[in-house]
């Protein structure tokens, strides 16, 4: 099943690439009326809750909608039926993981410091969250794009709004917080879980079949991933406390308005990458790859640029003294970037438990830092332990897409190059935190330079 065109393909990525880029934006640009209306006590709570809901996230759905890069080209005409199929199995799980909760709601409760009410709310939305991620992905593979932008802005002010609505009437603004976030989320799961049982039609087994081997050592992979990116913020909640949880996670939130960069361009990327693989076309990979990745450094450089005043924004003066977690989360998102290029590959050949070694190792690898650096430098030290975990990770998906034949897919050498600079870069944009005047005349510079480069260059960029 070949796309008719890459201009198909291209306007699809773009738009996709704007509607995530805004989406998740929205939610960012809301921080600063939440950080203003929230406690820090309650703030550091809510990001508690978020990171526990990024590892049932993976625990609940079995992110099944990861198998698509392959689906697609497997079922063809039968896609529709695949994708109810495996949502179906998806709403199972969900329904098996409330059981479970409400079982041992106790138990849960002390290991996550998460109230019995929020663990529900959590698995509701978890259980509705799959029939919107796979309506996305059904159209982001078949190059469509109106009906899902829109959907996608829609339910992004639509949470924004019901959320900040919740925190300014209800007593409780930590419920408020979390009910609000879950709440839009539902009722556009259940009109589309009906949406694509329409289209599916019938639920075949086969299908739990074809995806469980595929999912199941991609789960190690995901849910290490999860616990990477939510580790520090667990371990400074314990060992520090809420309101330095709270200080850390503002400002790692506003260091990663880069991986919204990531994931959006992911959006666009992974499609059109494994439509190339699939036709074996490697050498137009290896150049649009080089391309690809200049633009988000540059990208990326810009924003490290102005961190501070983002962190300022978001949350104000009370929360400037986390400056400096910024420069190496932003690090941390450019490994990110590079890393997402590999496990693109590793997925579309099926290859998941070399991935999930990675990921267990990596988690692994920022545990131990954390436990050992946290307790001696406080929060900012998290910040680094994770950026060093994130290299690792690299280091381990390049090594094994090599070992898969694809060591001369991606420009190695220029990656390698990318990241020495960017070592460099982060110590200078660190230093020059303290230099507000100087830091302003390399914005300048920076603006002029991207402006001029984009401009000259383009057609190629086209």
């Amino acid at each position: 099943m070949h796309m008719n065109n890459n201009g198909e393909a291209f306007k699809s990525g773009v738009w996709y690439m704007f509607a995530n880029f805004i989406l998740k934006s929205i939610t960012l640009i809301s921080t600063p009326v939440f950080t203003r209306l929230m406690t820090q006590e309650d703030f550091g709570l809510y990001n508690n809750y978020t990171s526990w809901l990024g590892i049932l996230t993976v625990l609940v759905t079995l992110n099944l909608g990861t198998t698509f890069i392959c689906a697609k080209f497997d079922f063809g005409d039968k896609f529709d039926e695949y994708i109810f199929s495996v949502l179906t199995l998806s709403s199972l799980l969900g329904i098996i993981w409330l059981v479970i909760v409400n079982i041992f709601s106790a138990q849960i409760s002390v290991l996550t410091g998460i109230d019995s009410l929020y663990l529900n709310l959590m698995i509701f939305y978890l259980i509705a969250l799959p029939a919107v991620d796979m309506f996305q992905g059904r159209e982001r593979y078949a190059y469509k794009y109106k009906v899902s932008v829109f959907l996608s802005l829609l339910l992004s002010v639509f949470t924004t709004v019901v959320a900040v609505l919740f925190v300014l009437r209800m007593e409780n603004k930590l419920t408020g917080r979390i009910a609000g976030s879950v709440l839009p989320t539902v009722i556009a799961g259940i009109i589309l879980f009906l949406y694509l049982a329409k289209k599916g039609k019938k639920i075949n087994i086969k299908y739990w079949k074809y995806a469980f081997p595929i999912c199941l050592p991609f789960i190690p992979h995901l849910l290490s991933l999860t616990v990477l990116n939510s580790m520090d913020r667990m371990m400074i909640t314990k060992i520090c406390g809420a309101e330095d949880n709270a200080l850390y996670s503002l400002a790692y939130t506003c260091g990663t308005v880069i991986s919204l960069l990531v994931n959006s361009m992911n959006t666009a990327f992974s499609p059109w990458l494994g439509e190339k693989l699939y036709s074996k076309a490697y050498s137009e990979i290896y150049k649009v790859s080089k391309k690809y990745i200049l633009l988000f450094v540059a990208l990326a450089a810009g924003v490290m640029l102005i961190t501070p005043e983002i962190l300022f924004i978001m949350g104000g003066k009370s929360y400037q003294e986390a400056i400096y977690v910024m420069p190496p989360v932003a690090f941390g998102c450019v490994c990110q970037f590079l890393y997402t290029m590999f496990v693109n590959i590793e997925q579309f050949e099926k290859k998941t438990v070399g991935m999930a070694f990675a990921s267990v190792s990596a988690a692994v690898v920022n545990y131990a830092l954390n436990r050992l650096f946290i307790p001696r430098y406080g929060y900012i030290a998290a910040a680094y332990t994770t950026l060093v975990s994130f290299l690792w990770l690299l280091l381990v998906h390049m090594l094994l897409v090599k070992k898969l034949g694809y060591s001369s897919l991606y420009p190695v050498k220029f990656i390698f190059v990318v990241l020495a600079g960017m070592i460099f870069y982060t110590a200078v944009v660190n230093y020059l935190y303290m230099i507000t005047a100087v830091r302003y005349v390399m914005v300048l510079g920076y603006g002029i330079l991207f402006i001029s480069i984009g401009w000259k260059y383009r057609k190629i960029y086209k």
